[in-house]
């Protein structure tokens, strides 16, 4: 039996996942980063992206986090996210059409447009694409 941890997965409005975990991975600022129990202690950003939870049977979930923090102890894992939602929740035709009003605002060259804000909105529509893209892979391989 694989040893496990506890995950939190909590954003601004909700707790989103309270559970055990044999293995948890996450997109952070430094790359991806994988989480097994009794990790040496950090706190990493995170990137606007999935994360995976592995439980101790190997059946995995995956989550998207805007953004936000992961603490990890060594039998405690908590994810502060901006926002977060159960992957297979993501809204794609909503993804998708953020993803097209930030690329024609970013090439809107005439308009007063906060560029920074479009760039932030474009790395997040095109994070929770790149989500159900893979979700889809993983349930195909299944």
């Amino acid at each position: 039996m694989a040893l496990t941890m506890h995950i939190d997965i909590v954003s601004a409005e909700e707790s989103i996942h309270s559970g055990t975990a044999s293995f948890i991975l996450a997109r952070a600022t430094e790359g991806e980063v994988g989480i097994y129990a009794r990790h040496v202690p950090m706190l990493v950003q995170l990137q606007p992206g999935e994360v995976t939870v592995r439980d101790e049977f190997g059946t995995e979930e995956h989550y998207y986090v805007s953004g936000g923090t992961m603490e990890v102890q060594p039998h405690v894992v908590t994810v502060l996210a901006d926002a977060a939602t159960r992957a297979h929740d993501i809204d794609e035709a909503a993804a998708e059409q953020a993803r097209r009003r930030a690329e024609e605002a970013l090439a809107d060259r005439t308009g007063e447009i906060d560029y920074a804000r479009a760039q932030a909105e474009l790395v997040e529509a095109a994070a929770q694409l790149r989500t159900i893209q893979k979700l889809r892979k993983t349930a195909n391989r299944g």
